[in-house]
Parts: structure tokens; sequence; C-alpha cells
């Protein structure tokens, strides 16, 4: 179903996920701001910023509020309608879309709305190596795990459009056998309830 492309330039599809109802954080999640701005704005900046090209922002809860907080910038909106059945479909969802607007996309770098430390200088780096090395895949090291942030090389998608549930790209990760990873201990600062932003916000 997907080929291959050797390209002297490899198209890095940026995908944002941010279309979660925020359960334990009790209010929306992507409109909570750090340092006075919302994860979400930053979030998407950081992808925006990354060399990843094109963008998109997976968006479901929320969604007029969060469409206002990424206004100018340089991305597309998917709408998944089912983000309550979980994280793989705000995934499939943003890699169609991804390939909807470029078909002869080579890789895919999956980010987070609530790693509010990891910067668009952070995300260049999968970009950077996937460029020069072509892994089939590199991931964040962090806390003795590997995980998102994560970019997937074209011959990864077909397993990401198998995933199912409230199952995200670890699922994947944990698959490859010759993965690359990046040690980025900032990705293991996350944001899930109330309490760890007021807790990073105090740093």
């Amino acid at each position: 179903m997907f080929k291959n492309h050797q390209e002297k330039q490899m198209l890095v599809g940026g995908l944002l996920l941010a279309a979660g109802g925020s359960t334990r954080f009790g209010s929306p999640k992507q409109l909570a701001k750090f340092h006075g701005k919302t994860l979400l704005r930053r979030a998407a900046e950081a992808i925006c910023g990354s060399g990843c090209s094109p963008v998109v922002v997976v968006l479901g809860a929320c969604i007029d509020e969060c469409e206002k907080e990424i206004e100018g910038l340089d991305l597309n909106v998917a709408l998944n309608v089912q983000w309550q059945t979980g994280m793989a479909s705000s995934i499939k969802t943003g890699l169609a879309k991804l390939l909807d607007l470029e078909p002869d996309l080579d890789a895919v770098m999956i980010t987070l709305m609530d790693q509010p430390l990891v910067t668009n200088d952070h995300l260049a780096q999968f970009v950077e190596q996937f460029r020069n090395d072509r892994p089939p895949a590199i991931a964040a090291e962090y806390k003795d795990i590997a995980g998102v942030p994560a970019l997937f090389s074209r011959a990864l998608f077909e397993g990401i459009f198998r995933l199912d549930g409230d199952i995200g790209a670890r699922a994947v990760i944990k698959d490859q056998a010759n993965l690359s990873t990046i040690r980025l201990s900032e990705a293991g600062v996350d944001i899930d309830t109330a309490n760890n932003l007021l807790e990073i916000n105090s740093d």
C-alpha cells in the first residue's frame, strides 16, 4: 500500500494530538496555561518550528476554543469526531489528513500537547536524524522508556493505521527492533492533573 520514497529531501509531516477530554485534569487541558501560554499554543508553535511540513493538529473536545488558540500558525486542523474512543483514532485521523495534504510523505512525527518542556529545537533533532540516517523509527528516551515525541517512517504507516482503542504510538515503538532514540529528559514532564501544572509552573 505504501511505497518507500527515496528523495533528496525527506518529507516529514508533523502530527500534534490535542483532541482529548482531559478527564483527569478536570477542565480542558488544552487551554491551561504554562508560563503565560496555553499548553496547546505552546505545543503547536513547537511542532510548527521543527522543520515538519505539513503540520496537522487533531482536535476533538472544546474545538471552538482550541481553534482560536492556534490561529495564525501554519498548520491544518483535523477533527476527530471519535476522540472519546481513545488515542488511536486521533493518530489515524491525523495521519490520514497528512497523507491527503502530502501523499508522498516519508515520515510522520507525533507529538503531544501536554509535554510543555519540549521545544521546537528538540523536535528538530528528530527531523534532522531521520533525514541523515533514515531509521525506521526514532523515539524520545526518558525515565527508562522510549516514547513520544516519536518519528515513524512511511514503512510503519500501515501498522499505525491498525492501532485501535486507547492505544497510542508507544505500541508501534515497542515493535521496532531497530529503534533509534534521542535522549530527551524534558519529555518526561507531562501534565496529567492540575497539580502537575501547579508544580511545574512554580519551578
